[in-house]
């Protein structure tokens, strides 16, 4: 795992598929996603306080797979949408992606993960709803990459946690492997009108300072 500060209050942990992120306030720290499985000791010895939640953007095992280990190291709240609560959980299983035409080789190049264990949801939460962490975080709904997908974004400080939503390899885009490439669209459409100055994304490189002309651009060519 690599560990790259992206604001004082704000640290990437990039691993070989994927990032999660850890947001700082004082002494209390906020999770977004947890890594594949076996992420959870490199996680832990990054802690540099106490873990109060970890908010999960979706289901998929590179988002979730060290969830249930660090949930029940630390006692943290895990939060995520009412959708993606029972897949998590391990109730149901999730909808697999309707891969577009280019997406059949990146998808086979891929390394395969494994599944995630199945981890408790504390908080259901839905579109509009506010996480008491970055002086008030707001979930936002962004369904395509899975039905319950999340972003979250903190108005105050202007971040926006885009989750699978977007992507920004190489350039800032879609998402890739979607459920559901129109809503996909609209998601990114709506995070794109959005105030945040910092994007961080599921995969690809964190943009620290002025990422909206980078989210706008990426909307209008899709």
């Amino acid at each position: 795992m690599e560990i790259l500060d992206v604001l004082p209050s704000l640290r990437m942990l990039r691993f070989a598929v994927g990032s999660a992120y850890l947001w700082r306030d004082g002494t209390e720290l906020t999770l977004v996603d947890t890594g594949p499985v076996g992420s959870a000791a490199e996680i832990a010895a990054a802690l540099d306080g106490e873990l109060r939640r970890i908010v999960l953007t979706h289901w998929h095992e590179d988002h979730t797979g060290s969830a249930a280990d660090l949930a029940d190291r630390y006692g943290a709240e895990v939060v995520a949408h009412r959708l993606e609560a029972p897949v998590i959980r391990g109730d149901r299983a999730g909808a697999p992606p309707v891969l577009e035409p280019f997406e059949v080789p990146i998808r086979a190049a891929v390394p395969a993960l494994p599944p995630a264990p199945p981890c408790r949801v504390d908080r259901e939460v839905g579109d509009g709803d506010t996480l008491a962490f970055g002086g008030g975080a707001v979930v936002v709904a962004v369904p395509g990459h899975t039905d319950g997908s999340i972003a979250v974004h903190l108005p105050g400080p202007r971040v926006l946690f885009t989750g699978d939503a977007v992507a920004n390899v190489g350039r800032t885009m879609l998402g890739v492997f979607n459920t559901d490439r129109a809503r996909a669209v609209r998601s990114l459409h709506r995070l794109a009108a959005l105030d945040a100055d910092t994007a961080l994304f599921g995969h690809g490189e964190p943009i620290a300072r002025d990422a909206a002309p980078a989210l706008h651009a990426a909307a209008a060519a899709t």
